[in-house]
């Protein structure tokens, strides 16, 4: 499995910019990291258990930790950190960006929510 060399978090943008060592680069919205965290809190403990993140547009990280050697553990400014993004993950997420995000919005829209507002649709 392809190991990061560069981990750097652009706190302007929010952006994780990232690099393995196969060579992959990827840009990964501090959003798209929230919204798709491995942990419970959000993939739940099962199939079909998944819980959908909203509003979540505007969500910075604080802090990026190494979690051994295998993974990172992140800190979002909303208070989430119990999520471990391991290597194979975030190689994972930076690889299927546009279909994951593909998916995120319908489920949205789905849930009848608007990812920008604080408010559902009519």
């Amino acid at each position: 499995m392809p190991r990061p060399t560069t981990i750097k978090l652009h706190q302007k943008s929010r952006v994780v910019e990232l690099h393995f060592d196969d060579g992959f680069e990827c840009n990964l919205p501090c959003e798209y990291l929230r919204v798709l965290s491995p942990s419970a809190e959000v993939q739940g403990h099962g199939p079909g258990q998944e819980v959908l993140q909203v509003h979540k547009e505007e969500v910075g990280i604080t802090e990026i930790a190494p979690a051994g050697n295998y993974a990172i553990k992140i800190h979002f400014d909303d208070g989430h950190n119990s999520g471990i993004f391991t290597w194979e993950y975030l190689h994972g997420l930076g690889k299927n960006y546009d279909e994951n995000w593909q998916a995120y919005l319908k489920q949205l829209e789905a849930a009848g929510v608007d990812r920008r507002a604080d408010t559902h649709r009519d």
